[in-house]
Order: structure tokens, then sequence, then C-alpha cells
């Protein structure tokens, strides 16, 4: 079963990149149609809340959290504060007081299924999100979200299930939540900090990676075990604290392999899961359908019933957005980001696909309750419904509205200054390094073209592109090639058997790093728009008066090409004019470097990049973007 599932789950991913469809969508109409095949209905795997709440979701949740930036979560907090814990409650609360006024069921039975549907998936929104383009503020948010409303959904479920024991007063569901959150953030971070000093003193990827796979389980558990009368610390709140801070101090306390051996195996694990998921979710259609035969409510009311809550998790979310929209993405008092339009919240509003949480903690509902059947299906009907209602609408609506995602040229424009002052910083380490000065001259002289090689490359990304290969995009082209006859080269060898295993393999797992690093650069090339302007990021990386005292653009004072190339035979890459008099330069990715020659013996600081939809600008002195 296994084994039919994960090749199920690689056939249809595979089937949905081909066709541009969403995985998770295309996976459950699968799902809801293999689970009416009657070879297959006794072989059906049940999905259980033990086996996602304790099996899928805390390495789903460490999977996305340790990939998520500290920093951005930091400056989204009210966001996705607001998403995460006020629309979760207002959630609940409102399908509870429908739920109650349909169904002959106690608030508390009815405030738990509002638990159950409230939050939004991890998975489904922000697939979607990123495959159809939307701002990355906007993705940022959401996933944020995604990682928290769990942990304030099953506590909302918590205090419901406490009601129906017996009763709980306003000031234990205080306790409740603030158990939760003290709890699981600080499991969370001791676990982080136990775990920070041993990946520091281990160095084999191996040992590394197999330490983290523990992690989302090592954090899950402990804080499940902390409770406060019936409430317990939060394992979400706990794993994705644990992610957040490891993955931020990753590039300190692990080494490059580590880190690529944990990224290739966390990728992979993450793909599994949460394509999994979807399956199982439509694998238990015909079960949970089937078990509605023993419901006494008719199948009008049950209809209306469904339907009801369905329009009410969508409606109560739009509702939320817009009513508190001056809040939810109001601008920092320093920060030059434009205010949040009102088609971005109302794409926020619709990107409310619930998922396998939801399902899982229907089955939470204690056998006794009546009708609990019912209350399942509904928690069925929303899972299905807002993944196709919403899923297959919302890249509609984002066309419609003409919101466009990251940039790659603005964001090749902004690798470019950070890998520039990156290798500035080490060309200047090199000069203090006493064995670089005492060594060869011909080694010294290689790292330096190494180094100054890779901002080169990414600068060449920008301007015109035509026909003729930048000097970067011909040495991935050539090295390719040849490392493929390398590589033919060493497999020959192998076949003779007349050199030992492991020193191939080390040979060959060289070559694979480099291709892998050679293969990204130049697939990162290929998806550079050339039609749009590229114009300066919204906050460079700092304050520079001559920027300041530099005009915006200039007019050249010769022709619109570089002199000195014409005049000494060589071809410039892309070209640049200096702000100050109007000359007009090759860049640094060119032969001759007439651009930087010119600052060098005119002193003059700002240059302005001089192709076609660039307005970039750049300052020699200071090492600005502006």
């Amino acid at each position: 079963m296994i084994l039919g599932i994960v090749a199920t789950v690689l056939a249809v991913a595979a089937l949905a990149d081909r066709v541009s469809f969403s995985a998770p969508l295309l996976l459950m109409l699968v799902g809801i149609g293999a689970s009416y095949v009657p070879v297959l209905q006794d072989r059906i795997p049940e999905l259980s809340s033990e086996l996602v709440l304790l099996g899928f979701l805390p390495p789903l949740l460490y999977a996305a959290a340790v990939r998520t930036s500290v920093i951005d979560f930091r400056a989204n907090r009210r966001s996705i504060g607001l998403l995460s814990v006020g629309l979760v409650v207002f959630t609940a609360l409102g399908v509870g007081v429908v739920t109650w006024l349909l169904l002959p069921v106690s608030f508390p039975v009815a405030f738990a299924l509002g638990a159950v549907v409230a939050p939004p998936d991890a998975v489904a929104a922000t697939s979607i999100a990123r495959k159809v383009g939307l701002p990355r503020r906007l993705v940022t948010v959401l996933e944020g979200e995604s990682l928290m409303n769990d942990a304030t959904a099953i506590t909302c479920l918590r205090v419901a299930l406490a009601a129906m024991a017996g009763g709980v007063s306003a000031g234990g569901v205080s306790v409740g939540f603030l158990v939760a959150a003290v709890g699981g953030a600080a499991v969370g971070l001791g676990v982080a900090a136990v775990v920070i000093p041993i990946r520091r003193r281990v160095h084999e990827p191996v040992f590394d990676t197999a330490i983290s796979l523990m992690l989302p389980f090592a954090a899950y558990l402990p804080a499940e075990f902390i409770h406060v009368g019936d409430f317990h610390g939060s394992g979400v709140i706990a794993v994705v604290v644990t992610g957040l801070f490891l993955g931020h101090k990753s590039p300190s306390i692990q080494s490059g392999q580590s880190r690529l051996s944990e990224r290739v195996n966390w990728a992979t694990i993450q793909f599994l899961l949460e394509n999994t998921v979807f399956l199982l979710i439509g694998l238990q259609a015909r079960r949970i359908i089937a078990d509605m035969t023993s419901s006494e409510l008719s199948g009008p009311r049950i209809a209306l019933f469904c339907l009801s809550v369905l329009v009410a998790v969508i409606v109560l979310r739009l509702l939320w957005v817009a009513v508190s929209r001056l809040f939810l993405f109001r601008r920092d008092r320093n920060s030059e980001a434009p205010r949040a339009t009102w088609q971005e919240s109302l794409i926020v509003g619709w990107a409310g696909l619930r998922g396998v949480v939801t399902l899982a903690t229907a089955f939470l509902i204690p056998l006794e309750v009546p009708n609990r059947n019912v209350l399942i299906f509904a928690a069925m009907v929303v899972t299905a419904g807002t993944l196709l209602l919403q899923g297959l609408t919302l890249p509609v609506l984002v066309r419609h509205f003409r919101l466009r995602g990251p940039d790659p040229r603005s964001d090749a424009l902004q690798a470019a200054t950070v890998l520039q002052s990156s290798s500035n910083a080490a060309l200047a380490m090199l000069d203090q390094i006493p064995e670089a000065a005492r060594g060869q001259q011909e080694t010294v002289t290689m790292l330096r073209d190494r180094i100054s090689s890779r901002p080169d490359a990414l600068w060449e990304k920008l301007g015109r592109h035509d026909e003729n290969e930048t000097p970067a995009e011909q040495y991935r082209r050539l090295r390719l090639i040849t490392l493929q006859a390398e590589r033919d080269e060493v497999l020959h060898i192998r076949s003779s058997g007349t050199i030992d295993h492991d020193v191939i393999e080390q040979v060959l797992a060289s070559f694979d790093i480099e291709e892998s690093m050679l293969t990204i650069a130049t697939e990162r090339s290929e998806r550079l728009g050339h039609d749009d302007p590229v114009t300066t990021p919204m906050d460079p990386t700092g304050a520079c008066q001559h920027l300041d005292d530099a005009p915006a653009d200039i007019e050249s004072t010769g022709s619109e090409v570089c002199e000195d190339c014409v005049r000494e035979g060589t071809r410039p890459v892309h070209l640049r004019i200096c702000l100050t008099c109007g000359n007009v330069g090759c860049c640094d990715s060119s032969v001759g470097r007439h651009a930087e020659r010119h600052h060098r013996t005119s002193h003059h600081p700002v240059m302005r990049s001089f192709e076609a939809g660039e307005s970039w600008r750049w300052c020699y002195v200071d090492e600005r973007l502006g």
C-alpha cells in the first residue's frame, strides 16, 4: 500500500506539473475516484487523527519553518498574528453559531466543529500562491499564518472538548491559550538551545541530517506533555519555533555539505508527505459518506448544513480581512513598501483553502457526540469545497487583477549587489592573509579572478539579451560540456576496476556539486524576464550621499556605444553611463571594463545602467545600489 501511494503521488504530481494544474487538487480528485474502486475499498488506509497530528504534521511544519525567514516573519508579525490567532477564533465562533442554529447540538459541540474547520492548510494555499506568482509579501503572510494557525485551532478544540466534559470558564480559556503558547515556545527554544551546540560539533553530513530528522518529533512530543488541567502545550508552536531558530542559525552552525544534504533530504520528505496527505483526504470520501447512512437527519437538512458551513468559512475570512485591512497591512513607520491594494486583500481573503488538519482534527470529536458523522462529513465538505472552489479560482483572480510575483531581474539586481559586497570583503581579506602575500602570484591571481567572476556573472543577467552569449553563459555551457567529458573518462576508468570505488565516488561527487551549481545558475538565467523595466529595489542597501546628489539620468556625451571598445576592437557585454559627464562605458564582465576605468581616472562616483528598460544606479565609492 505504501508503494502504491508513493507511486500514485509521483505520477499524479508529474502529470499536474505537465498540465500546469495544482497537484494537491488533482491528488484529492484522484483519491476520491480511487475510493470507489471496488478492488481498493478494503485496502484504503484510514486517516486517523494520530496519523496526521503525530506522523505528518510535525515534519511538514518543520520543513516549512526551517526555510522561513525569521526577519520576514518578525516584520509581518502583526499580519500573521491577526490571521493565525484572531481570524481562527473569529471563524470558530462564527461557524459554531451557524452549527448551533442548524443542528440539534450544544454550543461546545458546535464550537468544536468551528475550531476544526477554522485553520487554512499550510500546503495548498502557498503552493498555489507560489505557482501563480503572488507578490512575495503576500506569500510570506500566508506562509506565516499557516505555520501558526493550527496551534490556535487545536487549542480552541481542546477548549470545546473541556466544555463538553463539564464546563470551562473564561479564565480557563485564557489559561489554555497561555499554556499552549508559552509551553510550546519554551520547548521550542529549549530544543534549539540544546541542538545548536551539538550541530556545531557535528561535521559529518549524514549525522547532521539524521539529527534534523528527529527534531520535529523531539520538539512536538515534549510540548504536548506539558499540561495544566485539560490544556496542553502546543507542539505546533514548539516545532515552528525550533525550525525558525535552527533555519536562521544554519549558516553559522552547519557546514556547506550538511546544509546541502539537509536541504535535499527535507525537500524530498516534504514533497512526499504534503502530496500524500491530499491523496489520503480523497481516499476517505467513500468511507465518510457511507457513515452518513446512520444519521437520523434528513438528506436535505444535512446538505443545507454542510453548504452553510462551507459558505460561512469563506465569508467569515473575507469579512475579517476586509474589516481588519487597515491593521492587517499597515506599514511600519520607516518602511517604504506600498500599502496593500484592495485586490491583494481580496486574494488573501480568498486564499483560505482547508486541508488535512481540518479532516484529522474532526476525528478528535468524541464518539458519543450526537451527529458526529454529520460533523465529520461537514469537515470533509469544507476541505474538498475550499480546495476545489478557491483552489481553481485563485489563479484566475490573480491573473485578472494582474498581480505580479517577484521580478527575477530585480532579484538578480539585488543578488548582484549582495555578492559584490561579499566578494569585495573576500578580496580585502585576501590582502590581509600573510600566506597570500608570500604565495605564488599565479595562485593569488587565480583566486582573485574566481572571486570577482561570481558577481560579474549576476550583473550579466541584466541588460540586453541578444543572440550573443555573455562570458558567464559561455563559461557555463563550455564547462558543462567538459564536465561530461571528465565524467565519461572517470566512468571508463571505473569500468576497468583498477581504481578503488571510494576514490571514484569522491571524484564523481565533486563533478556533481559543480554541475548542480552551474545548472541552477543556468536555470535562473533562463527564467529572467526581459520585457519589464528593472528598477531599483524598494530598500537599497544603505544610504549614500553620492546617489542622493546624482541625477536620475543624463544625456550621453557621444554615441550610444562604448567608444573605447570600438577603438580597442573589443565587444561590450552591457553598457553603463556616467551620471556626472555622460560617458558611456562597458561593464565589468566586458574585456575592457571601461565604465570602471572611467571612474578610476575621473573619480566620478555614480553610474547608471545604459540598457533599455533599466533605471538602476550604482555608486562606485560607497558600493551602494540606488
